[in-house]
């Protein structure tokens, strides 16, 4: 699911950079969780599924229904993805696009 993740959203956003963050003692070679930083998304990695939370995604539109947590919350909104999910990519690059473009506006 990481990798799957972390190609849409690089062929969303050629060239987005990516930040990460929280290395752990019992895993310090790679990351649970990390940003893009041009989208404003973090990406979190759990056992069960990916969390992807875009600061501002209240305002971002969402077409095809994506945004399926943190929907109560202010401004920001999530997706969660799960191993057994299929996802649209066509769809998935969309609020990606709209975040990095809101993230320029701001």
């Amino acid at each position: 699911m990481l990798a799957k993740v972390r190609r849409l959203i690089h062929e969303a956003l050629p060239g987005a950079q990516e930040e990460v963050k929280w290395r752990k003692p019992s895993n310090p070679g790679a990351c649970p969780s990390g940003r893009m930083a041009a989208s404003s998304a973090r990406a979190r990695f759990y056992k069960d599924k990916a969390k992807l939370t875009f600061a501002r995604g209240a305002v971002l539109p969402d077409p095809a229904g994506l945004f399926n947590a943190s929907l109560d919350a202010g401004t920001h909104r999530a997706i969660d993805l799960r191993q057994s999910n299929a996802i649209n990519e066509a769809a998935f690059r969309t609020p990606i696009r709209a975040a990095a473009d809101e993230n320029h506006r701001a």
